[in-house]
């Protein structure tokens, strides 16, 4: 089988870290579609493994999780139901983030459900070995994954951001202004004054501008959810071991003690 050469497929995967869509980066590249998807699920691979084989024993202090809203084929309520399935419709984005280095030690891809967060902290608790302060949002689903996964092993609280609008916090296409805020300490004794989501709501939007696929409003939209899960990974990885982070002026995975200098594509590549 013949494969792109080293320059082709660091030209392709830079072009898609920067936002640009598979249809767009084809155009720019010369490159057809299905071999850049063909890539996407081969590095996205790569990268799982490689984050897996690195992302361990880490010491972390301060994690903050959020979950980002995406669609799969097509909107939830456009699939008949005879149809419906865990592979289409809505999928959400399971992100945690560490608030002094910045860096993403678990990710997850599915609906937002009970099941699905039990898999993504499963993996934050084996990946982080020290006991840390974790801060989300009240969705429901954490309420009883959080205890069933870590126990008392936790210091753990809920925080929720009420806005002047909707319920949803909107007011139409401006900004909401915030209303109040409420924290409920769950588990253990966290530190009031670290209790917070701005961090990980803020790298939501970093993935938004950085994967087309997230765009609202678009058709840009992930066709299937295996191409979904491997752009992320893709993301992920290069946001945590190659993108010096602004504030840092390293990447998070150097913060973190993981690495000594910058990563590159050539260990993925080939």
């Amino acid at each position: 089988m013949n494969r792109l050469n080293q320059e082709t497929q660091e030209t392709i995967l830079k072009l898609l870290v920067e936002g640009n869509t598979i249809r767009s980066v084809e155009r720019l590249t010369g490159v057809h579609r299905d071999t850049i998807v063909r890539l996407v699920k081969r590095i996205g691979l790569k990268c799982d493994h490689y984050m897996d084989s690195k992302l361990s024993t880490l010491m972390l202090d301060h994690i903050q999780v959020d979950e980002l809203h995406t669609t799969v084929f097509k909107k939830e309520g456009h699939i008949p139901h005879e149809k419906k399935n865990g592979l289409i419709g809505e999928q959400y984005i399971f992100v945690a983030i560490d608030r002094e280095t910045k860096l993403i030690p678990a990710f997850h891809v599915g609906k937002r459900d009970h099941e699905n967060a039990v898999i993504f902290l499963h993996q934050l608790r084996d990946r982080v070995v020290n006991t840390f302060q974790l801060s989300t949002d009240q969705w429901g689903g954490y309420r009883h994954s959080v205890r069933a996964v870590f126990g008392m092993d936790v210091h753990y609280a809920q925080i929720k951001k009420m806005y002047y609008g909707d319920d949803s916090g909107r007011q139409g296409y401006n900004p909401a202004r915030l209303q109040a805020v409420r924290i409920n300490v769950k588990i253990g004794m966290p530190k009031r004054e670290m209790i917070c989501t701005s961090h990980v709501e803020r790298q939501n939007l970093t993935m938004r501008m950085q994967m087309s696929r997230l765009n609202r409003l678009t058709n840009a939209i992930s066709k299937k959810l295996d191409c979904l899960r491997a752009a992320v990974a893709i993301h992920m990885w290069h946001y945590n071991f190659m993108r010096v982070h602004g504030s840092l002026r390293m990447t998070p995975a150097m913060a973190a003690g993981i690495r000594t200098d910058v990563e590159s594509w050539k260990s993925l590549t080939f």
